[in-house]
């Protein structure tokens, strides 16, 4: 018997604060619930119009923790249903590390479950207030990646509702079409429920990290391609406010997990101690303007001169290491009531001359960022939509009044599309679609699984309208 689900009208955006819509919200309390909402749907031939028995209307898309920087887990006049109450880890094997945990579970709730038993997750992005679910349709990266690839490849199977409400187990294995569109597919195949996932066996809790403050983008550069063979995570902050020759001066830090004999005093006696809570909240309104060219440009300079220029061997915990935002609250809400936008390309290796040439780009145009991250992909996976490929990935946060942002924005896409490159389908607010179809090669066989397994187009997104995917 269909399960009716509680629904109420919410104005939604994503992490990036800009595009807000309003939807209808639909929080199904199992799985069923969850499928009752897609087989009651009926979106019409054209997928925009609409109503269905048990959700609000219009389009569906799944969501999870809203962290996605765009507007991929939103439908403006359709219904969004939330993974937050599908939030329990089912079993989790100590001996082999096999977790099986619903869509709503949080990579955060994945370390506090396995790290007691020598098991982490084994891809983290930079926050770990992400969904499993969300791991999965954005095929998430961390600084791993040159050695471990994307969260996706991790996965063992994962259970799916279809768009036409039918509930299927895959794998890479049994159904690599429909896997390998889900994974990196932005909710746009089904809503995933539940996943199987191999976690990675770690000694401790603690890191072991390296640093190195570097005087400009070339040297940058070649320290992180010396490093990948040496470290198993790696990553650059860069400052792209410098000028001239300090421009792309960065603080990289390298590390792996450490050994048990690497701890001392409390931390040896409680090696696999984690604690998730947030140390700081941000206010809930920030002056508008506050960041801009001249504070960011400010801040960069701080938090440059403060880095050492050499340091070995600090034991970091993983919020240190792997999540330093998250020990503050709401932090995006510091770029103000007009949000902002995150830049994120990857380029080939071998396209480090584009590389720096964004670089100048962005310093030319005056726009501000403060979290920019420079780091190096290994290969990509079958993914249809996956972004990661072998090169270099730049990710940057305007603020969204930085005046010439757009022009900014526009220009490098023309950059990356020149060198044979994309942008980040979680993190993009604006590409043109015409661009993005010269990003990524696989498009055309996305949009034919898509039309196979949901002809009607009941899983649409603002994100999959703007792009036509």
């Amino acid at each position: 018997m269909p399960t009716q689900t509680p629904l109420r009208t919410v104005s939604l955006t994503g992490w990036g604060r800009v595009a807000p819509t309003t939807a209808t919200l639909a929080e199904p309390a199992s799985a069923e619930a969850a499928a009752d909402i897609l087989r009651g749907h009926d979106n019409g031939p054209d997928g925009l119009n609409g109503h269905d028995r048990h959700g609000g209307g219009g389009p569906v898309i799944a969501r999870g923790l809203g962290r996605s920087y765009n507007n991929a887990a939103q439908s403006d006049g359709g219904t969004v249903v939330s993974t937050a109450r599908l939030n329990r880890i089912v079993s989790l094997d100590p001996a082999t590390g096999v977790v099986v945990a619903q869509a709503g579970v949080s990579l955060e709730a994945l370390m506090v479950a396995g790290l007691p038993h020598g098991w982490f997750v084994p891809v983290s992005p930079g926050t770990r207030q992400v969904t499993i679910g969300g791991a999965i349709a954005a095929d998430v990266h961390g600084k791993n990646h040159h050695g471990a690839g994307s969260f996706a490849t991790h996965v063992l199977s994962l259970d799916i509702i279809l768009p036409d409400g039918q509930s299927r187990t895959i794998s890479p294995e049994a159904d690599p079409a429909i896997f390998w569109a889900t994974a990196g597919g932005m909710g746009l195949t089904g809503i995933i429920t539940q996943a199987a996932i191999q976690l990675k066996r770690v000694e401790t809790s603690r890191c072991k990290v390296d640093t190195v403050r570097t005087g400009d983008v070339d040297e940058t550069m070649a320290i992180l391609s010396e490093h990948d063979s040496r470290y198993g995570y790696t990553v650059a902050w860069s400052d792209v406010t410098a000028r001239g020759p300090a421009l792309g001066r960065s603080i990289i830090t390298s590390g792996d997990f450490a050994a048990p004999g690497d701890l001392q005093g409390a931390d040896r006696d409680e090696p696999f101690a984690f604690d998730p809570r947030a140390r700081l909240a941000a206010p809930d309104a920030f002056p508008p303007g506050l960041l801009n060219w001249r504070t960011i440009s400010l801040a960069n300079e701080v938090y440059y001169r403060k880095a050492p220029r050499r340091r070995a061997g600090e034991i970091q915990t993983i919020g240190q290491f792997f999540h330093p935002l998250d020990g503050i609250r709401n932090w995006n809400r510091a770029y103000g009531p007009a949000g902002f936008r995150q830049y994120q390309y990857v380029l080939p290796l071998g396209a480090e001359g584009a590389v720096r040439r964004s670089y100048e780009m962005v310093r030319a145009a005056r726009a501000p960022s403060f979290v920019t991250v420079l780091k190096r992909f290994g290969p990509g996976d079958p993914g249809l939509l996956s972004f990661p490929a072998p090169g270099w990935t730049l990710a940057l946060d305007f603020p969204a009044r930085t005046p010439g942002v757009a022009l900014l924005m526009d220009a490098l896409d023309r950059l990356v599309v020149e060198n044979g490159g994309r942008v980040y389908l979680a993190k993009d607010s604006r590409v043109a679609p015409v661009m993005f179809a010269r990003m990524y090669p696989r498009l055309a066989e996305f949009r034919q699984v898509r039309a196979e397994i949901d002809p009607h187009r009941t899983l649409v997104s603002d994100l999959s309208r703007r792009l036509a995917l």
